[in-house]
């Protein structure tokens, strides 16, 4: 797997952790009933997990997988909890799911391909764990798709920054608008493509967005690799946080996160 590009710092987390099935994978909901077997591919924190696990049980059964065994803890809190007895929880390579042929009803998975070297291979992975007939959902932000207002500099740098980064890490920040194309290689015939949006304009999103990208900009992975790598020093790093927070407190802030979506039938 390639470098995580965000890292796990708390500053991540609470952006994930604020992330749920209804603001995360509406376009999934309605294909889960009770009793299904379900695959969450890098779960995070779990909050969506955990939303998934609720929808397919009590009879039904949901696998959250990811590469790390910290973050896996982290999810099985959540669960826990919430009261949640099916789920159980695996590290998991998304190139090569260490996961029979055929094992579960639907395959799950949120900002994960545009951290993926090889993004048709994972598709092909989680394709083969799928039942024929069952439902691959996937979801992925588009950064260059990102728009917002004012239209500061300092969040225009913070884009350029994070596009060089996480490509140097062997990702592909714009993946929404990719997924079809990616589906159709990975050899699924039947896919329906579509695109939803996180929007944040009120105070309070803007205070959660703004504040928790002022902080990860100064001390999550991607700071680290922005000044090891030479692609940022920490004044300016400290000038794309000081921006953030900038926009965070405009009244007339309004920000889009973009993303592409796919449901694929195996």
């Amino acid at each position: 797997m390639p470098a995580y590009t965000h890292g796990h710092h708390e500053s991540v987390l609470r952006s994930h952790r604020w992330r749920t099935a209804e603001n995360s994978a509406g376009h999934l909901l309605g294909h889960l009933r009770p009793g299904q077997r379900l695959l969450d591919v890098g779960c995070g924190p779990g909050t969506i997990t955990a939303d998934l696990a609720e929808r397919v049980g009590p009879t039904g059964s949901v696998v959250a997988g990811d590469t790390s065994e910290e973050v896996l803890r982290a999810a099985e809190r959540v669960c826990a909890e919430r009261g949640l007895t099916n789920v159980a929880f695996r590290v998991l390579d998304t190139h090569a799911l260490d996961l029979p042929d055929d094992s579960f009803d639907v395959v799950h998975a949120h900002q994960v391909l545009q951290h993926v070297h090889d993004p048709v291979l994972a598709l092909r992975e989680m394709r083969r764990v799928c039942v024929p007939g069952g439902v691959v959902a996937v979801r992925d932000a588009d950064y260059r798709g990102f728009t917002w207002y004012p239209q500061l500099p300092e969040l225009d740098a913070w884009l350029d920054l994070y596009q060089v980064c996480a490509r140097a890490n062997g990702g592909e920040p714009d993946a929404g608008r990719r997924l079809l194309s990616w589906a159709r290689a990975a050899g699924f015939t039947e896919v329906t493509p579509g695109a939803s949006t996180w929007c944040h304009a009120d105070e309070a999103d803007r205070a959660y967005w703004g504040g928790m990208w002022a902080d990860r900009v100064l001390e999550s992975a991607l700071a680290e690799q922005a000044v090891r790598d030479g692609h940022a020093t920490a004044q300016e790093l400290q000038r794309l946080s000081d921006g953030w927070r900038r926009w965070a407190a405009d009244p007339d802030g309004w920000l889009v996160v973009l993303h592409g979506e796919i449901l694929c039938v195996a």
